[in-house]
Parts: structure tokens; sequence; C-alpha cells
């Protein structure tokens, strides 16, 4: 059987587990601006953080070669999917999609029958804009819903698949998708661009507005001295409710809720709502409510236990610990950090201190947003709101 020619551009945890999935069955190439990245691939191994990817890597068949951007690799071949980042731009209420739309051009001006899949997060309506502005329908916007650390998991066993768009092009996205997956039975929807986009970012907020609920419930239980735990097991054996996203933290990050509940609410211009709103300034109180209960206490010294916003993350963009910092250092109390990712000694203006030993010492109280049990010795100065120990 013929191999597929594949170029996938951007190799963050979207565009690698992508690259890994599509490698058993077609001839990748993947490509990125980080030659330290493109020089790991090669070698076998991860830059990324994920022990699946790492061991997929190594032990998987896989017909992968790594390498820089040329616009060269566009000619002659059949599919190019991007995941390049979208960064939310707050002047502009907008994702940057200038990686995205600078990937588009130059692959249809190389190739203009070549089939484009985002893949990247983009604002409702990008698809159709770029499908006119280059009168093609061969470009598709399948989003992805993929957790951080769990990438290649989630690649390797899809919720669903979702391709929106208006070609004839679906069957071949659909077979790539589901040839690489163990899950077999996974549910496909071809639907348009437009309501695929839609569905990516409601999705994204359905999951931050579930965090924001379970973390507004937990400020109650604070507030009125209620056990959270209790509650929270009460209302999670409604099977209506389930024990999804339960888990109480100090507000939700990452890479994808901020920006995603910005971008779905930036698209509501002229359209009624509350909610969406709601959902973006309940998070901002609840880091407010962490803050104001650390300042309560009168600390001198506060030791934050980790940037990343979860166990097996090695990432800690827009962690929502970061706007706790800000929040607690504005009241003139000094703050350590406890993050071996970080390997200079200072994040910022804040000094950091990677012997664990050392930073329990000076910490007065330990801010932990999840915990493990490299705390357990530590355990009466630790302030978190982890109660399952989850994610």
């Amino acid at each position: 059987m013929k191999k597929i020619k594949i170029v996938v551009v951007g190799l963050g945890y979207v565009g690698l587990s992508n690259a890994l999935l599509l490698a058993q069955k077609n001839r990748v190439t993947a490509v990125d601006i980080d030659i330290d990245k493109v020089t790991l691939i090669n070698e076998k191994k991860t830059p990324l953080s994920d022990q699946e990817i790492e061991s997929f890597l190594v032990n998987e068949t896989l017909d992968l070669k790594a390498a820089l951007p040329s616009d060269e690799f566009f000619e002659n071949l059949d599919v190019a999917l991007i995941s390049t980042p979208t960064n939310y731009d707050e002047n502009t209420n907008c994702f940057n999609t200038d990686s995205v739309e600078e990937t588009i051009k130059n692959a249809l001006s190389k190739n203009p029958n070549i089939t484009i899949i985002i893949r990247s997060t983009i604002p409702v309506g990008f698809t159709d804009q770029m499908i006119e502005r280059y009168q093609t329908n061969n470009i598709y916007f399948v989003p992805e819903f993929l957790r951080e650390g769990r990438a290649l998991n989630d690649s390797l066993n899809p919720s669903r698949i979702i391709i929106g768009g208006s070609g004839n092009k679906f069957k071949l996205i659909e077979s790539i998708f589901r040839d690489g997956a163990k899950k077999k039975d996974v549910d496909v929807l071809h639907i348009s661009a437009s309501e695929a986009e839609s569905s990516k970012l409601f999705s994204n907020t359905y999951l931050a507005m579930r965090v924001a609920f379970f973390n507004e419930l937990d400020t109650f239980a604070q507030t009125k001295n209620l056990n959270t735990n209790n509650i929270i097991n009460s209302l999670s054996l409604d099977p209506r409710i389930g024990s999804g996203y339960n888990n109480p933290s100090f507000g939700y990050g990452g890479y994808c809720l901020p920006k995603d509940t910005k971008q779905l609410l930036a698209n509501y211009q002229n359209i009624p709502q509350k909610l969406m709103a709601a959902i973006i300034e309940s998070n901002g109180l609840r880091k407010k409510f962490i803050a104001d209960k650390i300042v309560e206490m009168k600390p001198q010294v506060v030791g934050i236990y980790r940037l990343v916003m979860k166990e097996g993350s090695d990432n800690f963009r827009e962690s929502s610990i970061q706007d706790v910092i800000k929040l607690i250092t504005s009241k003139g109390i000094k703050v350590i950090i406890f993050e071996p990712l970080v390997g200079d000694d200072s994040f910022g203006d804040l000094e950091v201190v990677n012997d664990f030993e050392e930073f329990s010492m000076q910490s007065e109280i330990i801010l932990a947003n999840r915990v493990n049990n490299e705390l357990n010795s530590v355990s009466d100065k630790v302030f978190t709101r982890d109660i399952f120990n989850l994610d």
C-alpha cells in the first residue's frame, strides 16, 4: 500500500504526538524552527516531558524524520498538518494566527493540490477565510483534544475525530487518523469548518467552567468552615455530574484554557451572554482568594512548590500560580521558588532555590497547586487545595 507523504509543521505536544501517530503508517517529515528539537527527534529522543513519547520514539517502527523549515518540503506531498502556536493577543482580542497563515501560503504556493489540516486552535471563521482567500476547498480544521503530558496517549486513543471543512478529502483525513489509532471504535463527525472551530473553543470553555465551579464550591466551603471533600463526593455520585475535573486548584491555567475562553468570549461580540464572561472572572477571583488566604497568615517567606500546572508537565506558561505569586508579592511578602525546570537561580525577580531541603527550611508556608510524596516530610507547612491528588 502506497504511503501518504505528510509534513507536520510545529513540534509542540500536539505536533509531535500527531507526527508519531501518523508516522506508523505514512511517510512523515516533522518540521520545527528549533534545531535542538529537530536534533533530538532524529536521535529518537523526546524534547518534551512525556515518557510515552520517549518510549514510542525508541520502540516503534516509524517512517519519520525531523527537519528545519524549508518551502521545498511542500512539493510532492499529499498532506500538510499545521500545529504551530497561536497565542492569544490581548490587544486584538484574537489568536495570533500569523504562523498558520504563513504555512498555508507557503504550502499552496509550492503545491496547490496539497491537503491542509489545521490543528492549531484558531478563531471561529478562520478556516473559511483561508478557503476564500486561496480559492480552494482543500483546507480543513481538525480540532485536537489532547491533555498535556498525555498527548500521545490521547492521539492513539481519541475520544472523537472531528473534521471541519467543505471539500472532498474527508475520507482521506479520517483514514490517516484512524489507521494509526489503537482505539478503533472512534466516533467521527464531518461538519463545517466553523462548527469544528466552535466545538474546540466550547469544549475547553466547558472544562474551564467545571474547574471554576468546583473552585467556587471550595471557596464557599472554606469560608463556611465546611468539608470540601464531602461536598464534592456527594455531587460526584450523581451520574449527571460525575467526577471529572472536580479537584480544586488555584485556578485553571496552562496553554489552552485561558486563551480559548478569552477567544470564545471575543467571538461572542454582539451576541447575548453572561456565562462566558463569568467563567473568566471567576478564575481571577479564585486566584485572589488564594492569595488573600496566604496574606492573612502574615508569613515572612512563602515558598512556591513548582510552577508547572501538574505532575508530568514541563510547561508553566500561563500557570495559575504565577498570578497568585504576583498578588502575594504585591503585599511585600518575600517569595522563593522550587522549580527544577528553571535552570537559573532566579525566575524574573524571584529567587529560585532548587535544593529542596534548603527551600523547605526557608519557607514558612509552602504553596502547592498540586502535591506529591516529596512534600510529605513538610506537610505541616503546605497550603494546597489539591484534595484528590489528581490533575
